[in-house]
């Protein structure tokens, strides 16, 4: 899955430029409000979300700030296939632990400045790990670790997850799909981010020509 890293497969390319002028906008974006958290996700299934997170992360490292990667779609993990590592020890193994002092199983990427902290060993109810008291230590431990924390997470609508663990960051960035997403879905997804008071920093258009979008990757 490395060939969906168009940031350091072809970082001369223009959807390559696209990312770095989405990570130019995110900056300036929490200049007035932090935007040291931000969720990645989109309305539903197989809509670029993973790898759009993975290459803004990419940008963010190589523009020289710590940036650390957490896979939160604890039902479909992906992030630790994308870079060549285990999926565990990670976020579950770290959750269920009980003990706050224990240290993060943070994996080297590759990326100077980028880490990752795989999903971890499968969880049985995703969501009650997203509601447990220990999540706000976990955030607390990786912000102060990190310039940027971006979070994976599944589809809005598909379950609740994105929404449980978006009510606890800074921002949510809603990826689209052209061609693919449906109007009426993203909607919804809109929808939900308001009603839970989450602050939308912004959203992605993918697979679009490269004039209207970050192309294709």
């Amino acid at each position: 899955m490395k060939e969906t890293l168009i940031t350091l497969k072809d970082p001369r390319s223009a959807v390559a430029e696209a990312f770095r002028t989405l990570r130019t906008n995110l900056i300036f974006a929490g200049l007035e409000q932090p935007l040291q958290t931000l969720l990645v996700t989109s309305p539903t299934t197989e809509e670029g979300k993973t790898a759009t997170l993975a290459n803004l992360a990419v940008v963010m490292a190589q523009g020289g700030r710590k940036t650390i990667l957490v896979d939160c779609d604890l039902r479909r993990p992906q992030l630790h296939e994308l870079f060549g590592l285990p999926a565990a020890p990670g976020f579950t193994d770290w959750i269920t632990a009980g003990n706050d002092a224990a240290p993060l199983a943070l994996a080297a990427t590759g990326v100077d400045g980028l880490q990752l902290l795989p999903a971890g060993s499968p969880a049985a109810i995703p969501s009650d790990l997203l509601t447990s008291r220990r999540l706000e230590a976990l955030i607390s431990n990786l912000k102060a670790q990190a310039d940027f924390v971006l979070f994976d997470a599944p589809p809005l609508l598909a379950v609740s997850d994105a929404a449980l663990l978006a009510a606890n960051l800074d921002g949510v960035l809603l990826v689209v799909s052209a061609g693919q997403t449906r109007r009426d879905h993203a909607q919804r997804a809109k929808e939900i981010l308001e009603k839970i008071r989450v602050r939308v920093a912004g959203a992605v258009l993918i697979n679009a020509a490269p004039e209207d979008g970050l192309g294709r990757y």
